[in-house]
């Protein structure tokens, strides 16, 4: 406890500093990143890293006449660590930007930290509607699930998909996935008939997956975090679901581009929404997957990289605009309203609610080139939060 109070007296009396002081002293530029890189979560640490090191590597180490510096930490998703870490690298490494975040609760842990220093907090991963209400200084650079999970409910009912149960993982966003697939459906004719939450700490699918064989259901909908589709997959497919005539339909997260070629032919027709895949036909994709996979041995960029490529061009740009003056407030004004063409296709960066505005794609699970990639059929462009949209 004493540790505590010592960190947040010292964090203050850093924070109460002449603005500028600290930056006239180191011409540096310091990026914190506080992601999962071991634990269930390993993955997305990875892929938001990877893409972090590329951009750097594109568009070089110096902005603005500042050297950019990124240090990498590892919470293993774990929100207490989280919260220290961001700590220390705001007190002690004197960050200019946190990013990363690879779970909600992680981003909500750094919450306070960020508002308390005026640090600009860029979440790259974590996908609940009311992260950005969190700290005025929060801006995201991923999704929301409420974007994936109602674009899904409007195609559903249109292909035959009227009764449905949903699954999904016991927290932030899945409770948003569950809400807003299931108000949408219903508005559109649609019925859930059970609603299934699975722990989000070594999830055992395998008694819900039973129930939902028994109800027999049009079609299940799920969502899971990044990392854990492959074990849905396998286990739906072992219970013989799909012959069963139910469908498998989710947010991208279950057919995760990680991990699809290791799915199996089984995942092939799974029509999942969401924000980007590594098969988005667009110049700027294919060049990204690319210069990707050539630094990274072959392994293919997922939603998570896109996450972390954008972050980091959220930052650069805004240390570009503000002519290197590293400041709290001037950075974050300078991500407002940011509008730029990504490899996920065109997005923009709500000024009011510093959230992400981008196109959701519909796409179906097929085979190309002997390997397995998430082909859009459809998009719905200019998607904000439905949660903010009102």
């Amino acid at each position: 406890m004493q540790k505590r109070v010592f960190l947040a007296t010292a964090a203050l009396a850093t924070f109460a500093l002449p603005a500028g002081l600290a930056l006239a002293q180191d011409n540096s530029f310091k990026i914190g990143l506080i992601l999962p890189m071991t634990g269930q979560q390993a993955s997305t640490g990875k892929q938001i890293e990877a893409a972090a090191r590329l951009y750097m590597a594109q568009n070089g180490n110096t902005v603005a006449g500042k050297k950019i510096e990124l240090i990498i930490k590892d919470d293993a998703a774990t929100p207490d660590v989280t919260k220290r870490l961001a700590q220390e690298l705001v007190v002690n490494d004197k960050v200019n930007v946190l990013g990363g975040f690879g779970v909600t609760p992680a981003a909500l842990a750094a919450a306070p930290i960020a508002t308390q220093s005026k640090t600009p907090l860029v979440v790259m991963a974590a996908a609940t509607s009311s992260i950005t209400q969190a700290s005025p200084y929060i801006v995201r650079t991923s999704f929301t699930v409420p974007q994936a999970a109602v674009a899904l409910a409007d195609w559903a009912p249109k292909n035959g998909i009227k009764k449905v149960v949903t699954l999904v993982s016991d927290y932030g966003p899945g409770i948003d996935a569950e809400r807003f697939f299931k108000d949408r459906l219903t508005f559109n004719g649609g019925q859930v008939v059970d609603a299934l939450r699975v722990p989000l700490r070594s999830p055992d699918f395998a008694p819900f997956l039973q129930k939902v064989r028994d109800i027999k259901p049009d079609a299940l909908f799920v969502f899971v975090p990044s990392g854990a589709g492959a074990a849905v997959m396998k286990q739906f497919l072992e219970r013989g679901m799909d012959k069963a005539g139910i469908k498998l339909i989710g947010t991208g997260d279950v057919t995760d581009d990680d991990q699809l070629n290791d799915m199996g032919e089984g995942a092939l027709g799974v029509v999942t929404a969401h924000h980007y895949s590594a098969a988005h036909p667009s110049a700027a994709n294919k060049k990204f997957v690319e210069a990707f996979e050539k630094a990274n041995k072959g392994m293919r960029p997922n939603f998570m990289a896109a996450g972390g490529y954008d972050g980091m061009r959220v930052i650069y740009e805004a240390l570009r605009a503000t002519k290197g003056k590293g400041t709290g407030d001037d950075l974050l004004a300078a991500m407002k309203g940011q509008i730029f063409e990504s490899p996920r296709g065109p997005m923009f960066i709500d000024a009011q609610t510093r959230d992400v505005v981008q196109n959701i794609y519909l796409r179906k699970v097929e085979k190309k080139d002997g390997q397995l990639f998430n082909v859009e059929f459809d998009v719905i462009k200019d998607v904000k939060d439905p949660g903010k949209a009102k």
